[in-house]
């Protein structure tokens, strides 16, 4: 484990309780609600709206919680019902390419995740719909709609915090973490004070009772590993076949929680001769584990659009994500309550 993964590491187990630590930065918490609160303000009076409605898939806690795979499946299910979605994101971590570095950028199937962010990326990959990552994610969302002019949906993956982008559908997504000690950052994980009005809340893992807004409804999906894994070349292997005798299966992870992952893989019975936990969102650049016959490297999807720069060797094991059907026809039934409807389906009934 890296000296900053490490760090990451101490700081999210101090965010379950309200230990010493948590307490020690508890003053500087205050600060930070108290500037959460008038940010949100201050954005909602400048909102801006787009011409077909928007969805917001995110979470209030830090780090991690499945928004990623959320947005995918969301997305898969409104192709599946006529709707042409696209998908909008800041780009986390993303480096500045041509251009300003600010303006809206287009994702493609072979786009630098250094340019424009590992999630991004992925979900261009995955979904196979227009994805467009700014600074501000309304004029992700313009430049989208000018390039694609057939989308009559967005999907905005993350950015239940940034309100200029005024939305129609908000869904809250939760893992076994739930709002931890209930603090808000740096002594706690909270990124806004919770609960916060949202649509749903959607758990991407059982835990602990979580209290919710007025209105809202929770459902709990499931969590799982693919039972391939993928190569580079999008071959792909079957997860049973991995880590034989003769070779050592080391995994990597440089996602929020990279245990949840390691733990996954021990799940399915398979055994690892070595972990590497390294921060959320790592570029690899810096990272050198020289190629050995002996093993095989295996780490997320999210990972792998940039480890295969390096090594394309590395195989890739995606994870499912189960969501109810009831969710869905949920958002369904939202959606038509609000007047929305597929252009495919409209143009039909016509």
């Amino acid at each position: 484990m890296t000296s900053a993964s490490s760090l990451d590491h101490r700081l999210r187990t101090a965010w379950q309780s309200r230990g010493p630590l948590a307490w020690a930065l508890w003053p500087l918490s205050l600060i930070f609600g108290a500037v959460a609160v008038w940010d949100r303000r201050r954005q909602r009076r400048r909102a801006q709206r787009l011409r077909v409605p928007v969805m917001v898939i995110g979470n209030v806690v830090a780090g991690g919680a499945g928004k990623t795979p959320t947005t995918l499946a969301v997305v898969r299910h409104l192709q599946a019902r006529g709707w042409r979605p696209g998908i909008v994101s800041r780009g986390y971590r993303r480096a500045a390419g041509e251009g300003a570095p600010d303006a809206p950028l287009e994702v493609t199937p072979t786009s630098d995740p250094r340019t424009v962010g590992d999630e991004p990326l992925l979900l261009r990959q995955r979904a196979g719909v227009p994805v467009f990552v700014a600074a501000q994610r309304a004029d992700a969302g313009r430049a989208l709609l000018a390039a694609h002019p057939g989308v009559d949906i967005l999907v905005c993956d993350d950015g239940l915090q940034h309100l200029k982008l005024a939305r129609d559908v908000e869904i809250a997504v939760f893992d076994r973490r739930g709002i931890g000690n209930g603090w808000h950052l740096p002594a706690g994980p909270l990124r806004e004070p919770w609960p916060r009005p949202v649509d749903w809340v959607l758990r991407t893992e059982p835990g602990p009772p979580l209290a919710l807004p007025p209105g809202a409804q929770a459902f709990e999906a499931t969590r799982a590993l693919a039972p391939d894994a993928v190569r580079a070349d999008g071959s792909t292997v079957p997860l049973a076949t991995l880590g034989g005798a003769d070779t050592r299966l080391v995994a990597v992870a440089g996602i929020a929680r990279p245990e949840a992952f390691f733990d996954m893989l021990r799940a399915v019975s398979l055994t690892l001769h070595d972990t590497v936990a390294l921060p959320d969102h790592y570029d690899f650049d810096s990272w050198r584990r020289p190629p050995d016959q002996r093993e095989t490297l295996v780490c997320t999807e999210k990972d792998a659009v940039k480890l295969w720069r390096l090594r394309p060797d590395a195989l890739a094991v995606p994870l499912v994500l189960g969501v109810p059907a009831a969710f869905f026809n949920a958002l369904d039934a939202q959606l038509a309550a609000m007047g929305f409807q597929a252009r495919s389906v409209a143009g039909a009934t016509a």
